[in-house]
């Protein structure tokens, strides 16, 4: 069972970071936010055991902090 959840944790990693490949045309405030939302996903299905509340509660908080992070160089 440990492997089974490991095994499909590894997989939506894998996919969302391909997923993030196509994201050459967006601005850096979107892929600010989409990497937020994933890294946030993540974090929400382990911190919960792979509940589906936490994945999207993770997912929401990620993306507006991702959306928020301010990228201007000094």
């Amino acid at each position: 069972m440990k492997t089974m959840k490991k095994t499909v944790m590894c997989s939506l990693l894998a996919i969302a970071l391909l997923g993030m490949g196509g994201c050459s045309s967006m601005s850096t405030r979107d892929r600010n936010t989409a990497i937020g939302a994933g890294v946030g996903a993540l974090g929400g299905a382990v911190l919960t055991n792979g509940s589906a509340l936490g994945t999207i509660g993770g997912a929401a908080v990620g993306g507006i902090i991702g959306n928020q992070v301010n990228t201007k160089k000094r």
